[in-house]
């Protein structure tokens, strides 16, 4: 799993999932939860080889979803 140290920078291409969960907590407005990133990976979110989240595949993944109109996925709070 990718992690990092205290102070390192974060990189938006391969970040863990707790820390994706920060990150999308704090530019989002909302509380995102490390549950809510997993049940979106479990529906097909796109995960890279290590597990960790890229922040732009992620998104538009979920662009893709709500387009399809299709259910799951942890962070719309269905």
């Amino acid at each position: 799993m990718a992690e990092h140290a205290p102070n390192a920078a974060l990189n938006p291409g391969a970040l863990a999932i707790a820390d994706a969960a920060r990150v999308l907590t704090r530019i989002g407005g909302q509380a995102i939860t490390e549950d809510m990133l997993r049940a979106d990976i479990d529906a097909g979110a796109p995960t890279n080889a290590d597990g960790s989240l890229n922040l732009v595949h992620y998104a538009a993944w979920l662009v893709r979803e709500m387009g399809s109109g299709s259910g799951g996925g942890g962070t719309r709070g269905d």
